[in-house]
């Protein structure tokens, strides 16, 4: 069977769970090589590379473990010394870590502020830098990743360093696909809307997700799978002419939906 991804060695970050895991299966399942980073999810990171080994590779099980804190310079710098010594190169990078706080802006406390932009916004930087290090030092069209979110576009109240953190990955994601377009590099965005994951509070609640389906123009809730798919996607040479933008995978979340509404034209 064709497997668009065969061969390519990739590491997503955030992997243990959610989008990050989905992704993780949905990429071995194209034939990559799994770098599986992760924080604190030890029990989960290991349930995720054996679910990989039975599931799509047999006994052929090619993924690594790779704990730590993408927010912290030493931690990265470990994470892609471990890369390059298993496996000489990286062909894909999947930002993928990221956290959130929900606190009125004016009760934000520094440390929790630059905690959340910590993860998810100097993270992605990092990983980023290392893994442009490691595909210019090989020679290599790699293609970076970033899960940002409709909230690079929306404002979030009360979610004030979440949504400033996914804005300077937009930017990011901009200068950096530019910048190295000239080396075949392609960087893009997958901006997910209402997802059903374990960061978002709402999704165990029934009340709560019917509420959100009223703002969708699809009126739908997401989930990880659908996210994953635009994932494998961006990465393949299916989009090999695409690079500095966003995919919204939203259900029309980022229409402004109010918009349909009698007064927005009456």
């Amino acid at each position: 069977m064709y497997k668009k991804l065969a061969g390519k060695k990739v590491l997503i970050t955030g992997a243990a769970t959610g989008i990050g895991k989905v992704t993780a299966l949905a990429m071995a399942k194209e034939g990559c090589d799994i770098a599986i980073n992760f924080f604190s999810s030890d029990e989960q990171a290991k349930k995720l590379a054996q679910e990989i080994c039975n599931e799509v590779h047999g006994h052929d099980c090619r993924t690594l473990l790779l704990q730590g804190n993408v927010g912290e310079e030493k931690d990265v710098l470990h994470i892609f010394d471990q890369i390059k010594s298993q496996w000489g190169h990286l062909d894909i990078l999947i930002n993928n870590a990221g956290i959130q706080k929900k606190c009125p802006s004016h009760e934000l406390d520094l440390e929790s502020f630059q905690n959340v932009l910590n993860t998810n916004a100097v993270g992605t930087f990092l990983c980023s830098r290392e893994a442009i290090k490691m595909f210019l030092s090989n020679n290599i069209k790699g293609v970076i990743l970033n899960n940002t979110s409709v909230h690079q576009l929306i404002p979030k109240p009360q979610y004030l360093s979440y949504s400033m953190s996914k804005g300077a990955v937009n930017n990011l994601t901009k200068t950096l696909a530019l910048e190295y377009a000239k080396y075949g590099i392609r960087v893009n965005n997958i901006a997910p809307g209402a997802i059903i994951t374990p960061i978002n509070p709402w999704a165990s609640n029934e009340s709560k997700k019917s509420q959100i389906r009223e703002h969708i123009p699809l009126e739908e809730i997401g989930n990880a799978e659908q996210v994953a798919s635009a994932m494998v996607f961006l990465a393949s040479d299916d989009s090999n002419y695409v690079t500095g933008q966003t995919l919204f995978v939203d259900g029309g979340l980022t229409l402004y939906p109010d918009f349909g509404e009698d007064w927005a034209s009456s």
